[in-house]
């Protein structure tokens, strides 16, 4: 069975890898060939029979992942209705989740009113709630309060919605990903709040009674301590919502690597399940009567198993919970049914359990962390023979399990996230039983007993905590490049012989196996040479350079929310994980959210050897024509502003954009920012000579205010880049923009993800989506 379920998710994951999903004809036909080659093969024992079984359950989960694939694909918002007001009819069908001067929730459409829309069935909404929003002589907090949606209500809303798209950057978080495995199909926003009309207070579903239970909890803590500082996390463990998390209190998590312990994950219903199965145990051995009819054990994992299914219903249903929940219910059933399958058996029922449910938790980081954890453990827990009593005995195997952990987990860290916090064996090791055994525990009592006192208890339990995990998040973390995949397979292998049982021979050589992993040092060009990436910010811009020793960086991307912006996202992910640990150069244009809105979280995260900006305020050099230097080969040339713009008050921050040209021995690119066409006229008559380039990065990201036909010319780019948001508001670049560039190949992060310019003798463009397309891309 083991190497039926591993063939079956191999399939899987190869048919998640593919650019281009086959046609429902094609997944039909290898159904029948799967199925054939089972019925053929399966009874039979010559190896090479055995051979080719396996080839067709691989197949077999290739089909089932197409299929779900396919059904999942054809509910789609059509192309021509993205950007359109649509008026549509539905039900709240999650917790809403708060932001600053709004709310995000999902909404089930139970039917369109705009005449000849299409619209999928489940979609993501965004209500921005404006100054026009509110009617005079109200207090704020009371208009938002009599009309903020709750889960379960209908209402019909106006809305403009976009498929499901996100950022494409190398390493970056795939968002559509995210979006197909929770079968959210479009995402928008609510168009004029006076339209919007509630319907219904309540739809009886037993999904909205949950999540309106979810509700009822929330509000039930924020009523009982609304300023307390560590709130946040205590609904965070009840209920699932990570939004009232403040953005520094994640970072101590993060630093600390324990933010596992803060969202509900397999730990927390692992725990939850066990406290309650103990707890019912107990109870039930003390009736004899009890005892005669059902055994306590029978009722222990009964007990423990709705124990789970209930904390992972209050929890949202979350995909991580899920996971947990499907591998909990295998074993609750082995147990139950009195048969013993053995560790590997029953873990590897619970993975093909978990995909046939779900075929897109390959996709996920937390499915690989889960179950490498859960097998780790499994793998260290049965190489012992027997336990031995006492105290003594139980602290060596809290050590051991928090070794095994440790290490385990190093491979799939370095590949995911190119880092791991020092610290983290020992935070772990002291928030565990503290967040799993207590704090998570009162946090579910007083959501059941809301007894404020107990809060206050929870709250100053946690807060003791935090004060040790404060003074261990500025203890050093070990960052690196991204390793090859290779490399991480390899480090697996080194974690497996490194946890072999003692007196194995060699096991040293384990650690051996880890080095290329952890001493990854990633290509960088040759000298002469220049790599440029555009990055997919959305509407904004963000440029890295490197040289064959440097690294610039120019301008940070837009400012998303007040607790989220570019920089965190996407710029300081990307520069670790190709293996970036100071900026040689830091360029921010002008002021402009869209430009400087991640400036603070890089400057925070990099050390800076030096910062050109027009940004007076901003510290470092003011950027102004003239300003040069050269690394490895490669020439930089400030061409704009002049030193006098500073000087004129009246100056718009546009016009005060930090021109950048870079120049090596194969190719060149100037970078313009957001210059007018003005800027542009000026450029040409004071600097036409230093103009020519290979690639060209539009001025202000394609608007008809800037790319006059006389610099298009002058500059005579074959090719130009665009760094514009997927149907941003502003429509850049704009149609007529785009026609001037005719005579230059376009290229769009928009629509291409991150551009890629090797300013090598090939000088070659390329697109991050086009280079690692996947199925759902733009579906």
């Amino acid at each position: 069975m083991q190497s039926i379920v591993i063939a079956f998710a191999c399939g899987i994951a190869v048919l998640q890898l593919q650019a281009v999903l086959p046609e429902e004809s094609v997944i039909g036909l290898l159904a029948v060939l799967a199925l054939a080659g089972i019925f053929l093969f399966a009874r039979r024992r010559h190896w090479a029979f055995r051979a080719a079984a396996l080839a067709c359950y691989m197949l077999t989960g290739f089909v089932w992942a197409g299929m779900m694939a396919q059904f999942r694909l054809a509910d789609q918002l059509p192309e021509p209705w993205e950007t359109k007001d649509i008026e549509l009819t539905g039900i709240v069908a999650a917790l809403p989740q708060r932001f600053e001067r709004g709310e995000r929730f999902e909404f089930d459409v139970e039917s369109v009113q705009t005449k000849g829309a299409v619209v999928p069935g489940r979609v993501m909404l965004s209500w921005y709630h404006g100054w026009d929003d509110l009617d005079e002589g109200s207090e704020d907090g009371e208009r938002h309060s009599a009309r903020a949606v709750r889960p379960g209500e209908r209402w019909r809303f106006k809305v403009r919605l976009k498929r499901p798209h996100g950022n494409a950057n190398p390493h970056g978080f795939d968002y559509e990903a995210w979006l197909l495995e929770r079968n959210i199909r479009a995402t928008g926003t609510i168009r004029l709040r006076g339209e919007a009309q509630r319907i219904d207070e309540f739809v009886m579903h037993p999904g909205y009674v949950i999540e309106r239970l979810r509700e009822v909890v929330r509000k039930r803590f924020v009523a009982a301590m609304p300023d307390a500082p560590y709130l946040g996390v205590l609904i965070a463990l009840t209920v699932g919502d990570q939004r009232s998390i403040p953005s520094a209190q994640w970072k101590i998590f993060n630093r600390t690597g324990i933010t596992h312990l803060v969202s509900i994950s397999g730990l927390h219903v692992t725990m939850v399940a066990a406290l309650f199965a103990a707890l019912i145990n107990g109870l039930w051995r003390r009736s004899e009567w009890l005892m005669l009819r059902l055994p306590a054990p029978k009722v222990e994992v009964a007990a423990g198993w709705l124990a789970a299914f209930a904390y992972t219903l209050l929890a949202g249903f979350e995909v991580p919970a899920q996971r947990t929940l499907y591998m909990l219910s295998v074993v609750a059933l082995a147990l139950w049914s009195g048969r013993h399958l053995g560790v590997s058996r029953t873990l590897l029922l619970a993975l093909g359990t978990v995909l046939l449910l779900d075929p897109w938790a390959v996709l996920a980081t937390g499915f690989w962390l889960s179950f490498g954890a859960v097998a780790l453990l499994l793998f260290v827990g049965t190489a012992r023979v027997g336990d031995a009593p006492g105290w003594r005995a139980a602290l060596a195997r809290w050590g051991v399990t928090q070794w095994a952990v440790t290490v385990g987990s190093l491979p799939l860290l370095l590949l995911f996230f190119q880092q791991f916090s020092l610290v983290s064996p020992l935070a772990n090791a002291l928030a565990i039983p503290v967040v799993s055994f207590v704090i998570t525990p009162l946090a579910l009592i007083f959501a059941a007993l809301p007894w404020t006192v107990l809060l206050q208890a929870d709250h100053w339990l946690l807060s003791q905590m935090m004060v040790l995990l404060e003074w261990l998040a500025d203890w050093p973390m070990w960052q690196q490049a991204a390793p090859p995949l290779w490399a991480a397979l390899l480090a697996v292998a080194g974690v497996v012989w490194l946890l072999l049982p003692r007196g194995f021979p060699a096991r040293w050589l384990g650690a051996c196996l880890l080095m290329p992993a952890f001493f990854w040092s990633p290509p960088r060009p040759a000298a002469g040479e220049a790599w440029v990436d555009v990055l997919d910010v959305g509407q904004g811009l963000a440029v890295v350079v490197r040289t064959a020793g440097h690294t610039l960086l120019y301008d940070t991307g837009p400012l998303y929310s007040a607790d989220s912006n570019a920089g965190q996202r996407v710029i300081v992910p990307f520069l670790r994980a190709i293996g970036v640990g100071k900026l040689d150069a830091l360029v921010v244009s002008h002021r402009d959210k869209d430009h400087a809105g991640g400036v603070n979280a890089v400057r925070e995260s990099l050390p800076i050897s030096r910062i050109l900006t027009s940004i007076t305020t901003l510290g470092g050099e003011p950027c102004s024509a003239g300003q040069n230097w050269e690394w490895d080969g490669v020439r930089f040339l400030i061409l704009h502003p002049l030193v006098v713009d500073y000087q004129i008050k009246s100056k718009k921050s546009n016009n005060m954009s930090c021109v950048l040209r870079i120049a090596g021995a194969a190719g060149s690119v100037l970078l313009t920012a957001d210059i007018e066409a003005d800027d542009e006229r000026a450029l040409i008559a004071r600097s036409a000579s230093q103009l020519p380039s290979d690639v060209l990065l539009a001025p202000h990201h394609g608007g008809s205010g800037s790319s006059t036909a006389e610099f298009i010319a002058a500059v005579g780019a074959r090719d130009v880049v665009f760094s514009a948001g997927y149907r941003n508001p502003f429509k850049h670049p704009r149609p007529d923009v785009l026609e001037r560039y005719a005579a230059s190949q376009a290229w769009r992060t928009d629509r291409g993800g991150a551009i890629h310019l090797a300013l090598t003798g090939a000088n070659e463009v390329s697109a991050w989506r086009s280079e690692h397309r996947r199925y759902w891309h733009g579906q």
